[in-house]
């Protein structure tokens, strides 16, 4: 991505939209930058990514054959330990040089990354170990009022 001050961005969040200039944007309004620089769509076109990166534009009403590349997507895959997350959630470089394309990097069309977790599931469950845990506590504050109750009987004795 092309971040407001000019600078590279990385992303893992893969769903793009067109802005109204014909610009491959994110959907936070970024630009996707390509090998060559930004990816243009010309109007009234369909548009396929491929798995190694390239986005390519079929005409309306033309024969599928008719496959014209507006470019490739800037696809790396920078060391970790030279990767930190921005305050916009992009990643960048530590030392702020953009990383070359790496061609063993591949996309995955028509798939967007999500979170492996269940939302529902972990609630009920993290409301389950809460009642658990309360359960847990009374139980012990329990046996130490019977441990109170009984010493006092014994001191009587």
């Amino acid at each position: 991505m092309q971040a407001e001050d000019g600078s590279e961005k990385m992303t893992r969040h893969g769903s793009l939209k067109i802005s109204e200039n014909g610009v491959l944007q994110t959907h936070s309004g970024l630009t996707v930058m390509g090998d060559a620089g930004p990816i243009t769509i010309p109007p009234e076109v369909t548009i396929a990514i491929a798995k190694d990166g390239t986005v390519s534009s079929i005409p309306m009403g033309t024969k599928p054959n008719a496959v014209q590349v507006l470019g490739r997507l800037k696809l790396v895959n920078p060391p970790e330990a030279n990767i930190v997350r921005d305050a916009d959630g992009l990643f960048k470089t530590k030392d702020g040089v953009a990383p070359v394309a790496d061609a063993a990097v591949s996309v995955a069309g028509g798939m967007l990354e999500g979170s492996n977790v269940n939302v529902v599931e972990s609630m009920v469950t993290m409301i389950n170990l809460a009642r658990q845990f309360e359960m847990q506590m009374k139980l012990l504050s329990n046996a130490e009022s019977n441990a109170t109750k009984a010493s006092q009987i014994l001191a009587l004795s």
